[in-house]
């Protein structure tokens, strides 16, 4: 049951790189999964370099036809995407941008052909992504359409045992109170529950944020608690989900935190995303939830300003790696069991 999984080096002008030769320099991670490393060599060769001359050695292949794998040792899809040149670090570029879009290309196309049972990514970044060619909103929304995944996505936020999702991603902060609906709030609170239960957890416990300061403060700072999310827990509830709410957006990571929820479901990114950073922002976990396989990354950034230097630490992408695996033999052991 050991799953296959394709490793990404993230955005080649960042920490991506020396992250991923780190973490595929450790054995034990090359004895958890086949692994398939996405990569143009020069973008190994740099990552080699900055992480202190580690040398991985992998397999070489040109092409997913053929895919094979030897004990301990990754393969290599040989990537062509750096112009020939190494990667120019700490800015975005279209030779990065086109390095990792087609990463993602190529990682999708295996999950596509059935190849792969999950992807782990270094670092990306947003702004390299879109000079290389992404029209989407995110990679999430670029995968749920390879994908073919309709309705609801959304990323996960992992620190320790505490999950987080939420009903707007990516999108500015005026736009936000026009998406807050209840069948959002639903499909936010369904599609954690049932991540969380794949990863293990029996009853998810799950609170709902509220929008506005203090949960609107009974309505004197904003209805859309008393008008839409709070019904839409009541809904929840009846359908036997332990959902709460809504809750004060200041406190309710105090009572997470505590261990009270298992999961909180925030209405914005920055709402969630700031009280989990300060948590834990090296050992943070981002998982792209509602995917057919799972697609995971460390919560920390491109970090251009250190890119270079050998400093970055990969607790959050050892995580990532640790939870995809796992996803990943657990959904093979399922499909097995029900063949």
């Amino acid at each position: 049951m050991k799953p296959r999984i394709a490793v990404l080096p993230g955005d080649p002008s960042g920490i991506g790189p020396e992250m991923m030769v780190k973490l595929l320099s450790r054995a034990p991670n090359l004895e958890a999964a086949d692994l398939l490393l996405v990569a143009d060599p020069l973008v190994l060769e740099s990552g080699q370099r900055i992480a202190g001359g580690a040398t991985l050695d992998p397999l070489r292949l040109q092409s997913l036809d053929g895919l094979r794998f030897e004990p301990g040792r990754p393969s290599l899809l040989v990537q062509a995407t750096m112009g020939g040149v190494p990667p120019v670090l700490g800015e975005s570029n279209v030779h990065s941008g086109i390095a990792s879009f087609e990463a993602m290309q190529l990682a999708t196309e295996a999950v596509r052909r059935g190849l792969v049972d999950g992807i782990v990514f270094a670092p990306l970044n947003k702004h390299s992504l879109r000079l290389g060619g992404l029209q989407h909103e995110d990679e999430l929304r670029y995968m749920q359409e390879r994908f073919r995944v309709p309705g609801f996505v959304c990323e996960f936020n992992i620190t320790g045992k505490l999950w987080t999702s939420r009903v707007t991603s990516h999108v500015p902060l005026k736009d936000v109170a026009a998406l807050i609906t209840g069948d959002a709030v639903k499909d936010a609170v369904h599609i954690i529950r049932d991540a969380l239960i794949s990863a293990g957890v029996q009853a998810p416990r799950i609170a709902v944020s509220g929008l506005n300061p203090h949960a609107g403060d009974g309505g004197s700072i904003g209805s859309e608690e008393i008008e839409i999310i709070a019904p839409a827990v009541r809904a929840l509830q009846a359908q036997g989900i332990d959902a709460r709410g809504p809750y004060s957006p200041d406190t309710v990571f105090i009572g997470a935190r505590r261990g009270d929820f298992d999961a909180v479901v925030s209405m914005y990114h920055d709402q969630g995303q700031i009280a989990m950073k300060l948590m834990g922002f090296e050992q943070g976990v981002t998982l792209h939830g509602g995917l057919p396989v799972p697609v995971a990354t460390s919560a920390s950034g491109s970090a251009f300003d250190i890119a270079g230097r050998g400093v970055a630490t990969i607790e959050g992408l050892q995580h990532a790696f640790d939870l995809c695996v796992r996803m990943a033999r657990e959904r093979k052991a399922r499909s097995a069991r029900a063949n």
